[in-house]
This record gives C-alpha cells, sequence and structure tokens, in this order.
C-alpha cells in the first residue's frame, strides 16, 4: 500500500515567504508585548479614568449612552492607529539605522509580499490592542456591540491604512527623530481631533467643517457606528472615505517599496 504523499501544491509555496516575514513581524512586536499591547491598555485605562469620572455625569452624546461609553471605541480605533502606523514605521527605521535591511533585500521576497506581511502584521498588533481595550472596559461598563461587522471592516481599513502609512514614513525616515516627528506632529493631532472625545457636531460651525477634512474623523465615526448604531455622519460616506484612504496609502507606499526608495543607498 502506497503511503500518501502530501504536496504543498505551488500556491502553498507562493505563501510561504510572505507568511515568514508576517510571523517574524508578529515575534517582534510579540517579544515587546509590556511596551506594544501593554503600554496602550494602561495609556487608556488614565483617559477612561480621567475624562469619563470628570465629566461622565455632565456630557451625554447619544441618547441612552453614557460619556464614558461613548469614548471607549474612539480610545480604541486611536489605539489601532496609533499602533498599526508604530508597528510598521519602527520595523523600517530599526532596519535601516541597524544595516538589516539588508537581509529583506537579499531575500526573494516581491515588494508586493513585503507589503503584505508588514501591513498585515500592522492591522494585527491594532487589532489586539483594540481587543484588550474592548476586553478591560466591557468588565465595567455596558457598551452595545450592534453592528460588529462594521466594527471588524473599520478595524481593517483603519488599521492597514495607518500601516501603510507607517511604511511611507519608515521609507522616507532616515533616523528615529523623524519617526518621532512624524507621529507627534501629524499622527497624534489628527487622531485626537478626530472626535475621540466628542461629538464633531458640538464643535462650532468652523471646526466642523475644518473635521470633515481629517480621514481620522470618518474612520472613528464608522467605528463607533458598529458599537451603537448612530454617528455624526453616514456610515456608508465614512466607509467610502476609509476605503479611499487605505487605497491611496497603500499604493503609494506599495510604489515606494517597489522603486526601493531610500532602501538601497
Amino acid at each position: 500500500m502506497k503511503r500518501a504523499v502530501t504536496d504543498p501544491g505551488p500556491a502553498h509555496a507562493r505563501l510561504a515567504p510572505t507568511w515568514t516575514l508576517f510571523y517574524k513581524e508578529t515575534l517582534r512586536f510579540g517579544k515587546v508585548w509590556l511596551q506594544t499591547i501593554a503600554a496602550p491598555l494602561i495609556t487608556t485605562i488614565l483617559y477612561l479614568v480621567v475624562f469619563g469620572h470628570a465629566l461622565g455625569g455632565h456630557i451625554a452624546v447619544y441618547p441612552g449612552v453614557s460619556y464614558t461609553a461613548f469614548i471607549v471605541p474612539g480610545l480604541m480605533m486611536m489605539s489601532i492607529l496609533q499602533n498599526a502606523f508604530a508597528n510598521s514605521s519602527s520595523s523600517l527605521i530599526q532596519a535601516k539605522v541597524t544595516g538589516n535591511i539588508v537581509f529583506l533585500l537579499l531575500s526573494p521576497l516581491s515588494p508586493t509580499e513585503i507589503y503584505i506581511a508588514m501591513v498585515a502584521a500592522s492591522v494585527l498588533r491594532g487589532a489586539l490592542v483594540g481587543i484588550a481595550i474592548l476586553a478591560l472596559a466591557l468588565l465595567y461598563l455596558r457598551i452595545p456591540l450592534l453592528h460588529p461587522l462594521w466594527i471588524v471592516v473599520f478595524t481593517i481599513l483603519g488599521a492597514g491604512g495607518m500601516g501603510s502609512l507607517g511604511l511611507i514614513a519608515g521609507l522616507w525616515a532616515e533616523k528615529f527623530d523623524q519617526i518621532a516627528g512624524f507621529q507627534n506632529f501629524i499622527i497624534m493631532p489628527l487622531t485626537f481631533l478626530a472626535g475621540v472625545f466628542y461629538s464633531v457636531q458640538s464643535l462650532p460651525g468652523v471646526w466642523q467643517h475644518l473635521s470633515l477634512f481629517n480621514p481620522f474623523f470618518y474612520i472613528i465615526d464608522g467605528f463607533r457606528y458598529g458599537f451603537f448604531a448612530d454617528s455624526d455622519v453616514s456610515v456608508w460616506t465614512c466607509l467610502g472615505v476609509s476605503i479611499v484612504f487605505a487605497g491611496v496609502t497603500g499604493l503609494f507606499a506599495w510604489h515606494l517599496l517597489d522603486r526601493g526608495y531610500k532602501l538601497r543607498q
């Protein structure tokens, strides 16, 4: 009787390099989980304690939803976005500064495979941080999950777009200070001004209109819709803007990788 031979097939062989790099990237942030997972969780707890207890009894945004519950999705998505960006940007800049980027360049990985693996790892890190925050919040808050599919969709689009933006920043930067500047002067302000702690409907007219130019606002607003079935703008508008954001950053990041921008110097 002949023993059956398992043939991995061409599809398995094609996915192996991408999976290997993805696995390496997850190990990289997994080994420092106190910094990559626990630290954002503690920061979110502090936001909940300070803003929730200070303003919880004075502000009501959606009917039947406490202010503390209202800010939980915003804090979740803010952490998802920031951590997805940090994952891909820090990975690239560390490889460039230490010289380890040569091993990636000498590998048989194509730009598409590198892009998929690194962005997928960024999405995973962001999702893990979001899940940890939600699990903690559910211990003492009643937070509905009315449309979980929307939650998943905006998590993938938001984290994927920020993972791509992290690749762009990592390719452009030549030292760690430039990544820190990108985070402090672009990512942090845009996330804080995207309706994390407030509804944009409560802002004066000029600031409301300015908020509509912030793509992070649509990602957070659509994500919040998944919890409360309520949002400041149409969830379909949020979806469209989020797709455009993820698509534009993704195509640009892939284009830079394909050119080898600041990788072969």
